[in-house]
């Protein structure tokens, strides 16, 4: 077996290093050969293999013909002429302030031009160097340098959460954005990535023939594995990992694409792809277990923060949100569309498209877990990883620690009526709590019905049953009776499982958890 690289991005290096690549080079020769357009920009969430494909696209047009033997491009008619290569990545670039962008930007101008072989000149500012090299490279080859953009909206993501900044660093990009449209006859192949569509820099606004591919069929696995390609690149991988955690092929096979697949990125194509990092970590690791890392590989930070503000407290991880083309397309930076930027972030993918609308859902159980953790965690004023501890408190049997933050959790929650409780709105004691368990991987029902009556929620876990009943003005005791009374239990019996009853109950005037008691019932 091909060793798994979990943090390499470059692919001369996982070349010259025969560590495991997943062909994509039939997806990049299509667009290199695209009759007509020949300039593209494709979204994706982070960690789906962006940058690979940009450096994939970077050693083609180099013609570096040596490190493609045995991959799909090698198969064609492609000629591996060299050409000139810009290649730019903003992740590096300071938005501390609008002096450090302006500083480090023209010094990451500087080295991408330099790699490229051009001199830079230090009197003119980069747009104008970017441009003399642009005009340099089609005098000098007669078909123009092939520019490739890396998470090219990085930067403006960065200062989201200043948004006055925000705006001054768009607009001193799109003075470099804007040499691409008046020296679109001089570039042979222009190719930008990044996780968000800001519409009004001038990449989009001006450059009509840019063609955004994000969407389109033909691109609908350009990111991301396949089942086939998962088949063909990790079979072994797969059969021993699934003797580790003791499934048969076929159980482990299902878990992993509950996990991590569920990504559909086409409006037409139905194709469902897996995240490739949570795939690399999860079959490398020796542990007996999926590796869920979305927390410290996916999220973004910033995108997130604005999202939690704007938003997210009403997006259910277990249902469905309608989306329009408009909101993916941010135009204005102070007030971005949220259900857009959890779908560009990766946190919703498509579930459905027709005529103009989308249907879009939490694409798997590691991002259901995390975007759960982050809406928790927001009622209560604190991170994803508080309500993460907490669930793990309830998981661990330490019921006093579990108690204690559900009474803070709660006490942060948006003053609602009694009637609001009856009802189980979204103002209501329930959904907090329900975010808390699916943080921490729990299969949650409210309100199951039964023939006796229906418990308020009943959570699911490999570590057992929750049934859990809410009274207002009553005491956990009563809760407890219920659920015995009830027979709520009795249709989980047959599992095996620990089974664990627990009751909380409220005050109706300060609408405040007063009281908790747990019993194990089996």
């Amino acid at each position: 077996m091909k060793p798994i690289a979990t943090n390499i991005a470059d692919f001369e290096t996982l070349r010259r290093s025969n560590l495991l690549y997943v062909d994509k080079t039939a997806h990049l020769h299509r667009l290199i050969a695209a009759p007509g357009s020949t300039f593209f920009f494709c979204a994706r969430p982070r960690r789906f293999g962006k940058s690979l494909s940009v450096t994939t696209l970077k050693s083609i047009f180099l013609g570096h013909r040596e490190f493609f033997d045995g991959l799909a491009i090698s198969k064609t008619d492609y000629d591996w002429k060299p050409h000139a290569v810009i290649h730019f990545n903003w992740g590096r670039v300071d938005v501390s302030s609008v002096e450090q962008f302006e500083e480090t930007l023209r010094n990451a101008v500087r080295s991408s031009l330099a790699e490229a072989g051009w001199r830079y000149d230090e009197s003119k500012p980069p747009s104008d160097n970017l441009a003399d090299a642009i005009d340099y490279f089609h005098k000098r080859d007669g078909v123009g340098a092939a520019i490739l953009i890396d998470e090219y909206d990085d930067p403006v993501a960065k200062a989201l959460a200043h948004v006055e900044l925000a705006e001054k660093i768009r607009d001193r990009l799109s003075v470099i954005y804007a040499q691409f449209k008046d020296n679109s006859g001089k570039i042979r192949f222009l190719y930008i990535t990044g996780v968000s569509k800001f519409t009004k820099l001038s990449i989009f606004s001006t450059l009509s023939s840019l063609n955004d591919i994000s969407f389109e069929s033909d691109c609908a696995a350009l990111y991301g594995y396949t089942e086939e390609e998962l088949d063909a690149n990790f079979a072994e991988y797969l059969h021993v990992k699934a003797e580790r955690m003791g499934l048969s092929d076929t159980a482990f096979r299902a878990e992993l694409k509950r996990w991590f697949n569920g990504y559909r990125f086409a409006r037409f194509d139905t194709t469902t792809v897996y995240n490739p990092v949570s795939i690399a970590l999860t079959l490398s690791s020796a542990d007996p277990a999926f590796t869920a890392t979305w927390t410290s590989t996916g999220r973004a930070s910033t995108l997130m923060n604005y999202i939690k503000r704007e938003g997210a407290l009403s997006i259910d991880p277990d249902g469905e949100i309608d989306a329009v083309d408009s909101d993916f397309d941010v135009s204005d930076l102070s007030n971005i569309p949220p259900t857009g930027l959890l779908f560009q972030t990766g946190y919703l993918t498509i579930a459905g498209y027709s005529y103009g609308l989308y249907r879009l859902r939490v694409p798997d159980e590691e991002v259901r877990q995390d975007l759960a953790a982050l809406i928790a965690g927001a009622y209560a004023g604190k991170d994803a990883q508080w309500s993460a501890s907490l669930g793990g408190k309830l998981r661990a049997g330490r019921f006093d620690a579990f108690f204690d933050g559900l009474k803070a959790l709660y006490a942060k929650l948006p003053y609602g009526s009694l009637e609001d409780f009856e009802r189980k709105n979204e103002f209501s004691y329930t959904r907090p709590l329900c975010m808390l368990l699916a943080a921490q991987g729990f299969q949650y029902d409210p309100e199951v019905t039964q023939t006796q009556g229906r418990g308020d929620i009943v959570a699911t876990h490999p570590c057992g049953v929750y049934i859990f009943e809410l009274k207002v003005d009553k005491t956990a005791a009563d809760a407890l009776r219920q659920i015995r009374e009830k027979g709520y239990a009795e249709p989980y019996k047959a599992r095996g499982l620990p089974i664990v009853a627990i009751g909380l109950t409220f005050d109706s005037k300060t609408r405040q958890l007063v009281d908790a008691a747990v019993e194990k019932i089996q």
